[in-house]
């Protein structure tokens, strides 16, 4: 594959050299603003791009919009977290002239987990549930992406559930429809994500933690492979494997 990256921060840099491992070209990067991509080409995404397969994009909000702004038309594997709203709705509609496949993780694992929590959230539907997710010191957005996507399936079990990020600001008993959610950040933590159901005299914590970046990075290429191959669209981990 020829791929452009959106973005070079630690992710990327990731890609960039697990591409080089596989026998991939990173043909270019995309940023608004820089010129420093260890010796990588650099464009705006809005000017001419070189000819490639598909563009990974770990960046930020601002840069992501700035992309599906632009009309590169190439299958698009966007991973950026935060204002996951307003972006998810800005690439279903770009996703009619071109593939764009958007996950909050690119870990298999982690969308293992997803559907496990959402199956236990339905089988478990008198028991209090708490998420908690763990990020090293630089990470900029709380709670991750990855929790919100945890939320969302727990809500698609539980619709009544609604979060609860600041406890501390009330004196109130909890309710049978908070879901907690908790933030923590320090050191080098690559990405711990922890599920707690709570019943009576018992609990259950399902929970996955990654050992380092490389299987997100390792995720997105093989997300990027295959997304090359697919028609005109919006996906996820639930119908990228859906012809």
């Amino acid at each position: 594959m020829k791929l452009l990256l959106c973005g070079y921060g630690a992710m990327n840099r990731r890609v960039a050299a697990l591409a080089t491992g596989r026998g991939h070209e990173v043909a270019g990067v995309l940023l608004t603003r820089g010129s420093s991509a260890d010796g990588h080409p650099v464009y705006r995404p809005d000017e001419r791009l070189p000819e490639a397969d598909a563009i990974i994009d770990f960046s930020h909000p601002a840069l992501t919009s700035a992309l599906l702004e632009a009309e590169t038309g190439l299958p698009l594997v966007i991973a950026t977290t935060g204002e996951k709203e307003a972006l998810t709705e800005m690439m279903r509609e770009k996703a009619q002239g071109q593939p764009i496949f958007f996950s909050a993780n690119m870990s298999a694992g982690v969308h293992m987990l997803t559907e496990i929590v959402r199956y236990a959230a339905s089988l478990l539907p008198s028991f209090d549930i708490e998420l908690t997710e763990r990020h090293h010191r630089k990470k900029v957005d709380a709670p991750s992406g990855t929790l919100i996507k945890l939320f969302d399936a727990i809500a698609s079990a539980r619709p009544d559930v609604h979060p609860v990020h600041d406890r501390h600001q009330s004196e109130n008993r909890r309710t049978d429809e908070e879901i907690g959610i908790h933030s923590l950040r320090g050191g080098t933590i690559a990405g711990e994500h922890e599920v707690l159901f709570a019943g009576h005299e018992e609990t259950i914590t399902i929970a996955h933690h990654a050992q380092s970046k490389d299987i997100f990075a390792s995720g997105a290429l093989d997300v990027a492979q295959r997304l090359i191959d697919k028609k005109n669209g919006f996906y996820t981990y639930d119908n990228l494997g859906v012809d």
